[in-house]
């Protein structure tokens, strides 16, 4: 995107000249900040019950998807260039095994004390997480899909609780019948 010369963006990550940027956040105050993102991986009936058993080539399928899903939002910066690092505190992945859909729910929710939200690294736990699903479970269906990696919602900052319209409840303490969950603290 090319800015014309003279003229203020309003878009916060473009340069006066239209380059990309990082955005400076050393002004904004320091809040306690929590995301939520959610996803999912639709597959044959075949396959999810395979993952469901546990007898695939691979292994442990949910397991290993929820600890990849962690592991990626604590690096989310290194993955999305103009993401600032984030002291993690909290990242919670659940992985929802539905036969309805048939596939798995994802669900994650990271919290943070920091000058920025923690968005991207939401979004990121659910993406990787979708991804190791699907590869570990591809030689039980190559056709898997992955479907609506969205925010759910968010809290802190300048722009306070935001919902998105017609969303679920927010993730619950604990773990919940049928879901396998993993967290991680993180200094």
């Amino acid at each position: 995107m090319k800015v014309a010369r003279g003229k203020a963006s309003k878009l916060t990550h473009v340069g006066p000249s239209g380059e990309a940027r990082m955005v400076d956040i050393s002004a904004k105050p320091v809040t306690s900040r929590e995301a939520r993102a959610r996803g999912s991986v639709t597959m044959s009936t075949a396959a999810l019950e395979a993952i469901m058993r546990g007898n695939l080539p691979k292994g442990e399928v949910i397991g290993a998807a929820r600890i990849a899903g962690i592991q990626a939002a604590k690096r989310t910066s290194e993955l999305i260039p103009l993401c600032h690092p984030l002291p993690l505190s909290l990242v919670e992945v659940d992985c929802t095994p539905d036969a309805a859909l048939p596939g798995i729910r994802i669900e994650s929710r990271v919290r943070c004390t920091a000058k920025t939200g923690a968005e991207m690294e939401a979004l990121t736990a659910v993406t990787v997480t979708a991804l190791t699903i699907y590869d570990m479970a591809k030689s039980a269906d190559r056709w898997m899909t992955i479907e609506s990696i969205q925010l759910e919602g968010k809290q802190g900052g300048k722009s306070g609780r935001m919902t998105r319209p017609g969303a679920t409840r927010p993730l619950a303490r604990g773990s919940r019948r049928g879901t396998h969950r993993a967290a991680a603290g993180t200094a």
